[in-house]
């Protein structure tokens, strides 16, 4: 018999609970208590401690979240917002596009390989319990000093779990970002992206209506991985102390997954799953709670009946594993046989494990004992939330005054750029992106180095009608210029992720995000967070680019000292027709270059200043939403007229960078000239620029449209020849920019 069933609860109403070990304050105990009329069962408490932790409540950030709705643009493109498993946008011709970010730090630096593995995991499964196939992913890694010890072990971890998980669904990873500060050290960042691809009339909720539809656990086993992490065994009064130290990371198989994308897609397509839900942090305990709470209302589970990898596993055990590869589906009756064939031929162990029921309780057994009785909506939607304290830290003012005009300018141009070319942050990423498949599944038609990834929807599901169309993805963000101010620098990371799509040709469509911050419990932290978010919120509303979802993870931090600031910034984008995509370098000789935006002198937070000077101080560059908004409508106008030839943003090293990077991309030179001061010129880093190569026939109208647009345009020179001349500034041969940016972190990490 269960010791600790709801029955023992009722009559032991003074018994002690470990509702500290398993992270809850009194007072969110005491409100459980007054919730259930008595204490919790053990099971109860577990299933409470996780779902009301701020990983899944969202406790602290909800008040300040609730901007991404009430400032949201109206869109007639978003499908489904805020609150499923991923959001969901029009793209036209019938097709929807599903997209998330979030994040797998910590696990990431507990154990690289498996961490970063099972974040791609988790974000697939977001995207399939949309409906949807899975067709991409993409990756924001953030990390200590290049060349620190720990920063050795958990990159090479971290890139070889991504490729290892990523590979062996045979998705193409095709873009993201890698970045080195030292205050990443003890907590890299891993934030993961997916997208997916469905029929926009055939999109899947996390509900379970209809009282006696069939509660279906189906995919991998449940085991003890993860337990630790869910902090659901921290304490001795769960009885066993076999059972006290469980793995804290989980362990990931990505034929399993492979297998439940592929039974999950036909089991949509014959229509027999009512509601389905990914079981990721929390496990049983989130589906089940957040199933029934946006369903009928109750649902009834025998938990004997979940198949276990390990017999021993106690029921708070089950209830709290976080083992990969499983899903959670509401079937009717009528369909169970055909449901369990279709699981049965791809090889995907599936058991009903309860039903729903409209009682408007979530009851489950063990043993025969009733072990918790709750109403499910109150773990899932009712937990705490706080208005956390929050003031501008205390050395804020003197961080700004610390401008970077006191800091010697170069006198050597030339080596001044292949110095921030070989830089950590600005080296090629090749290293990393050659572990990845780009190209599996023949739809990628850009990725990395490109801006932003870009895929072909006409093959990417079998059986549909023939399209042109395509959907662009970019990632960004920068610490350095949160940290300096929050609210512009969350701006310029969606402004630098809706440039890197929109110079592709694409049109900017929806956000996702992942905000990585420090301690929701130091009033200086919080106001990083509060300052973010509203800086977000009111960019997407100027921009008017909705937000669909996406994670915040707080507590990344080592002891008392926080992360920078992070908000990392998804932007989705479509192109009617991927044939007028435009890459991101010169791809010819005799072509026009040209700079669109306006150049000021803005080096806080720049590359220049943290390479050369290892400095942070002063203010960002200025976020101009307007100026971006325009530059957006030039490029995607000039790629449907098939004007610009190539195009790369401008950001982190300026129009220097740009350039070396463009020549680069075809190992084509250029010869240039640029006015004012040659260094403010090549290297501050304002925003809303970008460069681009047209054809000289072509330069006219190209120039007429941007002044269309108000976007000041300026002739820069040509491209040709096997060097970057800038006029009476500096001349670098191609090869060498190309030894210079390749050799880094292949030196760094072998």
């Amino acid at each position: 018999m269960s010791t600790d069933s709801v029955k023992r609860a009722e009559s032991t109403p003074d018994e002690p609970m470990p509702f500290a070990e398993l992270g809850m304050k009194q007072d969110e105990y005491d409100r459980v208590k007054e919730i259930l009329g008595r204490r919790p069962t053990g099971s109860e408490l577990a299933i409470y401690s996780v779902m009301w932790s701020e990983h899944c409540s969202y406790k602290s950030s909800k008040v300040h979240l609730r901007q991404f709705a009430t400032k949201a643009p109206k869109s007639e493109a978003l499908l489904v917002g805020m609150g499923e498993n991923a959001g969901v946008v029009d793209i036209g011709d019938g097709w929807a596009a599903t997209f998330k970010i979030e994040s797998h730090n910590h696990p990431s630096y507990v154990e690289p390989h498996q961490g970063a593995a099972t974040g791609v995991g988790g974000i697939v499964r977001d995207i399939m319990s949309m409906g949807a196939r899975p067709i991409a992913v993409m990756d924001s890694l953030r990390f200590g000093a290049a060349d620190a010890v720990d920063t050795r072990r958990v990159l090479p971890g971290v890139v070889e779990g991504i490729s290892h998980y990523g590979n062996c669904l045979g998705l193409p990873n095709i873009g993201g970002e890698v970045v080195f500060d030292p205050c990443y050290i003890g907590n890299p960042l891993v934030n993961a992206l997916c997208v997916g691809l469905l029929r926009k009339d055939q999109i899947k909720l996390a509900t379970a209506p209809g009282p006696g539809n069939k509660v279906v656990l189906f995919g991998a086993s449940t085991g003890p991985d993860g337990i630790g992490g869910a902090s659901v065994l921290a304490s001795a009064t769960f009885e066993d102390e076999s059972h006290a130290k469980r793995p804290a990371v989980q362990v990931g198989d990505p034929f399993m997954e492979k297998l439940l994308i592929e039974c999950c897609l036909e089991l949509y397509a014959a229509d027999v799953v009512v509601g389905i839900q990914d079981l990721g942090a929390a496990g049983v305990s989130c589906a089940t709670t957040e199933l029934a709470a946006k369903g009928t209302g109750g649902m009834s589970v025998d938990l004997n009946l979940v198949p276990l990898r390990d017999p021993s596993l106690r029921p708070e055990e089950i209830l709290m594993s976080e083992s990969q590869e499983r899903m959670m589906a509401v079937v009717r009756p009528d369909d169970i046989p055909a449901f369990m064939a279709i699981c049965q031929k791809w090889d995907v162990p599936a058991t009903v494990i309860g039903e729903v029921t409209d009682t408007g309780r979530l009851v489950m057994t063990w043993d025969g004992e009733v072990i918790v009785d709750i109403p499910p909506g109150t773990a899932a939607d009712d937990g705490p939330v706080y208005e956390r304290p929050y003031h501008e830290p205390a050395g804020q003012a003197a961080l700004n005054a610390d401008t970077p005009d006191r800091l010697e300018r170069p006198g050597d141009l030339g080596a001044t750029l292949l110095r921030l070319l070989g830089s950590p942050n600005l080296a090629s990423r090749e290293w990393v992106t050659s572990q990845y498949d780009r190209y599996v599944r023949s739809n990628t038609v850009l990725a990395q180095p490109a801006d932003a990834g870009m895929l072909r929807v006409s093959e990417s599901m079998a059986g549909a009608e023939p399209t042109t169309r395509g959907i662009a993805l970019a990632t960004d963000g920068n610490g350095r210029y949160a940290k300096l101010d929050p609210y512009a620098g969350a701006q310029l990371a969606l402004a630098e992720a809706y440039r890197n799509v929109a110079v592709t040709g694409a049109r900017p469509l929806a956000v996702t995000n992942c905000l990585n911050f420090g301690s929701p419990e130091d009033p200086e932290v919080m106001w990083q967070f509060a300052e973010a978010v509203r800086g977000l919120a009111d960019a997407c509303r100027a921009l008017g680019v909705p937000v669909t979802g996406g994670n915040v993870s707080f507590y990344n931090q080592t002891g008392s000292t926080a992360v920078n600031p992070t908000p990392v910034v998804g932007v989705l984008g479509v192109i009617d027709d991927v044939a007028r995509r435009v890459g991101s370098g010169f791809t010819a000789e005799g072509l026009r270059v040209a700079l669109l935006g306006e150049t000021r002198e803005e080096f806080g937070g720049s590359e220049w200043a943290h390479v050369v000077h290892g400095h942070l101080g002063g203010l960002p560059p200025v976020a101009d939403l307007e100026a971006e908004q325009a530059l957006a409508a030039v490029m995607v106008e000039a790629a449907r007229r098939g004007l610009v030839e190539g195009s790369h943003d401008l950001s982190d090293g300026g129009l220097g960078v740009a350039l070396a990077e463009a020549c680069l991309a075809r190992g084509v030179g250029a010869t240039v000239t640029v006015t004012g001061d040659p260094f403010t010129a090549l290297f501050s880093e304002s925003a809303a620029r970008a460069l681009v190569a047209v054809r000289p026939e072509a330069f006219e109208e190209f120039a007429a449209l941007c002044a269309e647009h108000d976007v000041p345009c300026y002739g820069l020179g040509t491209t040709g020849g096997a060097s970057l001349v800038v006029e009476g500034v500096l001349e670098v041969p191609v090869a060498e920019l190309r030894d210079k940016h390749a050799a880094t972190l292949p030196a760094l990490f072998g």
